[in-house]
Parts: structure tokens; C-alpha cells; sequence
């Protein structure tokens, strides 16, 4: 569902929000894209457990546990840092995931950078059997064919597709999916260049551009300002952001508009990827740092 913000814009420019938090209850926006090929993946090779890879706030540690459990798969999360350990049950997103049935192993940051590695994946076959393996945030092949569904015929009209960026599946197969004479802004949530590369893997066309000014200080970083713009911003348009992701995005387009980065008339299409399960996680860790919290309905 695409939503146009009623919000006047300096130089006639105009803002719409594809809605695709609003896909599902739980497994929403580029989450529920990414999985939906991997999953018949797995369904057709016969697959009986899914194994994946994320960090204590993972989107798509809780959207792979939940996924799992409403298609009849066993789950396995490789969750980075093994002193989570003891705080799964004070954790909002590992607390939901084991509830989905999701087995955890727990392991340290230098072993989970061996993630990728056939050996790493060899001792976890040992351990937990065979299965089909969802890369950490969901990005292979069969990820970015969901994701060039995300843009319909109706989009055609925009000039510019803005989403936020994570392992760079989502941006890839919203670029695929664009038409020669429309402009593709993605916005990383974390620090450094290294994602041209990822994204050019599986990008087909060269219509894009990464805005890496709006990270605010890495992933899953923010800060009073960012928490204050996403209550605002739900004050004036009922519209949830999340503070990893599509909020970091929504706020650098905006202020790009304000400082005239967009022709005039210009016709903007934001993409909300969801993500909403990790305003919970990221409040606990406000409230830690005695920072206020993000206060939306979600």
C-alpha cells in the first residue's frame, strides 16, 4: 500500500511511503520478501530445519523463528556474542524467537566473523543436522527475486526510490525491478563503503546511489534526535518508523529535501521495510542509558 505524506514540501516536491511494514503481522516488509522464495528453497529440497545468523536485535533472527514455526520448519539461530547467553529471557527479540521454537547457538564475535566458512558450517551440520541455510539478514539469490516484487506497476511514476540498507539485498532487487529513467537512493544503516561492492553482486543496473550520511554512528546507533524525530514523525502521520532502519532513512530524506538535494516537483517513494518488532530491544537499551524512549504503537 503506498501512502503519500500530507506534508507540504519545499519546491512542489511530494512524498509517498510504500507500506510494507502492513505485509504481515510478523514477518513484514523486506523480511517476509527475502523469505518467501528461500522458504518453498527449502520446502523443495526437502529441508526439515533453517539455520540463520544475526545479532541480539536481529529483525530477521524473529522473522526466520517465526516464519519457521508457522511453515513446519525446525529453527537454529547462530546469535553473535556468547554472553547473550544468560539474557535470552531479558532480551524482547531472542524472548520471541525461542517462544517460536528457535534452538539457539551462542558464540563468540571472532567466531561468528567465520559465519561464511565451510568449516564453521560443517561443525554446525555436526551438531544440529542437516539444513538450509538463510544468510545473516536473508540476502542470496532467492532473496533479491522477492524483493524485485517489492515496486508494482503503479510505481512507475516516481522519480526517486529511497530504502534503507542493511546487506544490501533489498536496495538490489528494488534496482532490478526500476525503470531506465528512475533514481534508486539507498541509506546504510552502518558505517563504511563496503557495500558498493555487495550491492553490485547482484545488481543489474546502474541507476543508484548510496547516501551514507545518515547512519548516526553505525548499526542499531542512535541518538535523542533520531528518537525524537520518529515520535514526531508518528505524531503527524500514524506511521511507525524503526530506529535501525527505515527511521534513519526517513530522516535523511527528508533532510535532504530541506537542503534541496531534489529537483523541483520531484516524485519521492520512500520503502518501509518494517522492522517494527525491534523498537521493543532498542527501548530497553534507552531506558538502560536513562536516554528517552521511541513512543509508537506497533
Amino acid at each position: 500500500m503506498n501512502q503519500e505524506l500530507q506534508i507540504l514540501f519545499p519546491k512542489s516536491v511530494s512524498v509517498t511511503i510504500k507500506r510494507e511494514d502492513l505485509l504481515h503481522p510478523v514477518v513484514s516488509g523486506n523480511k517476509f520478501r527475502k523469505l518467501k522464495y528461500n522458504l518453498l528453497q527449502a520446502k523443495a529440497e526437502n529441508k526439515e530445519t533453517l539455520l540463520t545468523f544475526g545479532g541480539a536485535f536481529s529483525n530477521h533472527i524473529a522473522a526466520v523463528a517465526y516464519a519457521a514455526q508457522e511453515q513446519g520448519f525446525r529453527s537454529v539461530g547462530v546469535v553473535r556474542g556468547d554472553e547473550l547467553n544468560e539474557k535470552t529471557d531479558s532480551n524482547p527479540t531472542l524472548q520471541f524467537a525461542k517462544e517460536c521454537g528457535m534452538q539457539f547457538e551462542f558464540v563468540s564475535r571472532e567466531a561468528y566473523r567465520h559465519k561464511t566458512e565451510a568449516a564453521f558450517l560443517e561443525e554446525l551440520k555436526a551438531k544440529f543436522g542437516d539444513f538450509y541455510l538463510v544468510p545473516e539478514g536473508g540476502t542470496n539469490a532467492q532473496a533479491i527475486k522477492g524483493c524485485q516484487e517489492i515496486l508494482t506497476e503503479e510505481d512507475a511514476k516516481f522519480d526517486y526510490i529511497c530504502c534503507a540498507v542493511g546487506t544490501g539485498g533489498t536496495i538490489s532487487g528494488i534496482i532490478n525491478s526500476t525503470l531506465p529513467d528512475q533514481k534508486v537512493l539507498g541509506f546504510p544503516a552502518l558505517k563504511g563503503n563496503f557495500l558498493q561492492d555487495e550491492i553490485r553482486i547482484f545488481a543489474k543496473n546502474d541507476n543508484w546511489e548510496l547516501i551514507n550520511d545518515y547512519h548516526f554512528g553505525g548499526y542499531a546507533k542512535i541518538n535523542e534526535g533520531l528518537v525524537h524525530f520518529i515520535n514526531q514523525f508518528y505524531k503527524d502521520t500514524k506511521i511507525p518508523l524503526d530506529p535501525v532502519y527505515t527511521g534513519k532513512m526517513v530522516f535523511g530524506v527528508l533532510d535532504l529535501i530541506q537542503k534541496d538535494f531534489f529537483p523541483a516537483h520531484s516524485n519521492i517513494l520512500l520503502i518501509h521495510t518494517g522492522g517494527l518488532q525491534g523498537v521493543f530491544g532498542m527501548n530497553e537499551r534507552l531506558k538502560n542509558k536513562q536516554l528517552p524512549t521511541i513512543t509508537i504503537d506497533v
